[in-house]
């Protein structure tokens, strides 16, 4: 049954406006408004999320969306450059530099929020 369909994800925030500023503007992907103000993000090869407007929206503590890059040192100076804040973290399991990116555990990764306080990542890949 489902190996056929067309699966997507979906988050909700709690400004549309600001949603779509954020992930058309900053990150630059193609964003679509549909019914009830929903969003609609297009990803690489052609699929969608759908971003929905709730008013006690509550972010997730949890990374909603991983962006695969080439070289995170580029990605991360770009989005600073665009006023993106790199969280973080200094604990048991995680540990960031300066530059807000984890590196020698696993993939290189960085983590930000959008402005409804979802945890977005970007992560060096060579998967793209």
């Amino acid at each position: 049954m489902f190996d056929t369909s067309k699966a997507f994800s979906g988050f909700s925030v709690n400004d549309i406006p600001k949603a779509t500023e954020f992930y058309a503007g900053t990150l630059g992907m193609k964003v679509k408004q549909g019914e009830m103000g929903i969003l609609s993000i297009e990803i690489s090869g052609g699929s969608e999320i759908i971003v929905y407007p709730k008013p006690n929206h509550v972010p997730a503590e949890f990374t909603i969306l991983n962006f695969p890059v080439s070289n995170i040192d580029e990605a991360v100076e770009e989005l600073k450059a665009k006023g993106v804040e790199f969280l973080q973290y200094d604990n048991e399991s995680i540990k960031t530099d300066n530059k807000g990116v984890m590196r020698g555990y696993g993939p290189n990764i960085a983590w930000f929020k959008d402005p409804a306080g979802n945890i977005l990542s970007i992560m060096e890949t060579e998967i793209l």
